[in-house]
């Protein structure tokens, strides 16, 4: 009988299966690691939580300190000017017109034309005018006739009168023909003096009729260059109550006068002689100089407004400058040399304010929600002054003297060209920074 073959011996790969008691034991240990794991990431976001809310207070109790913007004070020349605007004219302009009526027959100069004296511009239809020259020549030759026949009435009269006053005194003529001899010698003289009157009407009258025949020739008055045309040939001229202009004459272009409007808050300032630029559209990069040379009295009211219109004297040898160009002039009323300097905007400046107590020196820290205006720093202030005008005397600027740090310094106005003023001050001097702006912007 075959005997049963052994079992094999178990190996080490093959393993009984596991307890229930050590799978159990496996679960808890889990378990209570992931909740150490949270535990653990808690008090990390607790403590970075923490970080952040003591440097939020740390940074909230130490407010940031504000950048502001300097230009030093500097010396300096300044001139304290007066601006005004007017236009460009010819200096010797003459409007020619027709003193008599006709029609154009001829026009012989353009615009732009040179002329000479006495050139002949234009010319009148003179039919009419020939016509009056002869009625008035006949008269004349009437009037002299008459003026024959009167003479010669009187020389009768006088013989007349003569045989009669013989016959009187020999008692041969009545009283009555004596007198009415005389009568008639008188009426005779009369008679001459009122043709001698008729004589001079008469040449008045030539003369006068020769005159506009004359007239109809139209010539140049002044040497010069035609500056306006307003005829053409055929065209038909009436000269009434008032003379119509037909050409505008300038007798040189290399001299021209510029008529500004001066304020009257600156007419004070305003003196002849003064020196000035002035600047025009055509030409907005050039500047041109000029002088006073006359200042008028009498005011031009317009409304509210009262100017006083001034001349200035312009040098135009290049013939860049055109007359009616709109021009607007700077005259230097006061010229300072070596004089200590500050821009305006220091003058207007003001610091943010932090609601805390002032002094001479502290940290100005701005208020949540400042920002800073355009080249103000805080807005304006009541006793400065805008752009172009006079800062109020005993004004007041801001040196930075440590960053963040500023001292109120006093300082006194003498003059301003409108961008920078001439002050003087005991405390501040040439090189301190002046704040002029609020370069740090901490609005949300």
């Amino acid at each position: 009988m075959p005997t049963a073959a052994p079992l094999p011996e178990p190996s080490d790969s093959v393993r009984p299966p596991p307890r229930k008691e050590d799978v159990l034991r496996l679960v808890n240990s889990g378990r209570t690691q992931r909740k150490l794991g949270g535990l653990l990431l808690l008090g990390v976001v607790l403590a970075l939580a923490g970080a952040g809310l003591w440097h939020w207070r740390r940074e909230a109790s130490t407010p940031p300190v504000v950048r502001f913007a300097t230009v030093p004070a500097k010396v300096g020349d300044l001139a304290e000017t007066v601006t005004a605007t007017g236009t460009l004219s010819p200096v010797d302009a003459v409007e020619l017109g027709a003193e008599v009526t006709g029609r154009l027959t001829r026009v012989l100069v353009d615009v732009n034309d040179s002329v000479e004296a006495g050139q002949v511009l234009a010319e009148i239809d003179p039919e009419q005018l020939s016509a009056r020259v002869q009625e008035a020549r006949a008269q004349l030759g009437s009037a002299q006739a008459n003026i024959a026949s009167a003479k010669a009435t009187l020389a009768e009269a006088e013989l007349k009168a003569a045989r009669v006053r013989a016959l009187g005194d020999r008692q041969l003529a009545s009283r009555e023909e004596v007198e009415t001899a005389e009568a008639t010698l008188e009426r005779a003289k009369a008679a001459v003096s009122s043709a001698n009157a008729q004589i001079t009407v008469a040449r008045a009258g030539l003369s006068s009729s020769e005159t506009s025949l004359q007239k109809a020739i139209i010539r140049a008055p002044i040497a010069g260059i035609v500056l306006m045309r307003a005829v053409e040939p055929g065209q038909t001229v009436t000269a009434g109550f008032q003379t119509p202009v037909l050409f505008t004459l300038a007798r040189d272009l290399t001299s021209l006068e510029l008529d500004v409007e001066v304020d009257e808050a600156d007419i004070g300032k305003v003196k002849e002689g003064q020196t000035a630029t002035f600047v025009v559209d055509a030409y907005p990069d050039r500047v041109f100089e000029s002088k006073l040379t006359q200042l008028h009295n009498m005011p031009k009211a317009e409304a509210t407004v009262v100017t006083y219109a001034a001349e200035l004297s312009v040098d135009n040898r290049d013939l860049l400058l055109r007359p009616g160009m709109t021009a607007t002039a700077t005259i230097v009323t006061r010229k300072l040399q070596k004089q200590l300097l500050v821009e305006n905007r220091a003058l207007r400046f003001e610091p943010p304010d932090t609601g805390s107590g002032g002094g001479s020196q502290r940290s100005f820290m701005p208020l949540p929600g400042f920002r800073s205006g355009p080249r103000g720093g805080g807005g304006p202030r009541p006793s400065a002054s805008s752009a172009g005008a006079s800062p109020a005397q005993g004004d007041r600027v801001f040196v930075e003297r440590a960053p963040g740090q500023l001292k109120k310094t006093q300082v006194s106005v003498i003059a301003t060209d409108g961008l920078k003023s001439a002050v003087t001050s005991k405390d501040l001097k040439a090189g301190d920074p002046v704040v002029v702006d609020v370069e740090t912007d901490l609005a949300p």
